[in-house]
């Protein structure tokens, strides 16, 4: 049986599959805010990381797949740009912080994986007045494989699930925007989206 790795890795191994472009919630989220020290999580092909590293954030971008850390280093260099990559599975190691921001986009696995105790660890690893940005699919594509009968949690359930000391993190945002979506045929669907966004107090 494939295991989590393997899945990942044949994911990604061979020719870049997505355009390169960051994540939209990750660009309204940090368009004002001051370059720091980012953290990326399940950074893939690097959309995310290689954007933040152009708007001049130190940024560590973290997969399971080395073939997604090297499309990530590949699509760096063809932007002039620096993203330092680490291989991890977040069930067993995490990068070591303090980070001024970390990004955690559709980090969903088909896999056994105790996210709430990955982004416990994300959580600590905030500097004060750092953010942890996560976003989440919270609806079916029409054209998805899933189970259509897939629940998908709420942004307090994810929040509450963290159990984080309210007197060193509160959330900054929760709720459940929809955007369009393109498919993989050129179709057009509204989706939505779960944002769960933790500040660290200072």
């Amino acid at each position: 049986m494939t295991n989590a790795r393997e899945f990942w890795e044949n994911r990604y191994n061979g020719k870049r599959r997505w355009k390169g472009t960051p994540n939209a919630l990750l660009v309204e989220t940090v368009a004002d805010r001051k370059p720091g020290r980012a953290l990326d999580l399940g950074c893939g092909e690097g959309g995310d990381a290689v954007w933040l590293a152009g708007k001049g954030w130190e940024v560590t971008a973290v997969d399971i797949a080395a073939s997604a850390l090297r499309h990530t280093s590949e699509h760096a260099e063809a932007n002039g740009v620096h993203v330092t990559t680490e291989q991890h599975d977040l069930s067993e190691t995490f990068p070591t912080g303090p980070f001024d921001l970390i990004n955690a986009q559709y980090l969903q696995t088909p896999f056994d994986f105790d996210r709430a105790a990955a982004f416990r660890k994300a959580a600590h690893a905030l500097a004060p007045g750092g953010l942890l940005l996560i976003v989440d699919h919270g609806s079916l594509h029409p054209w998805s494989s899933a189970d259509p009968d897939t629940v998908f949690p709420t942004p307090q359930e994810i929040f509450d699930e963290l159990d984080l000391d309210p007197s060193r993190w509160q959330p900054e945002r929760l709720a459940t925007p929809e955007r369009k979506a393109t498919g993989p045929g050129g179709q057009i669907a509204t989706v939505t989206d779960t944002v769960i966004a933790v500040r660290s107090r200072a």
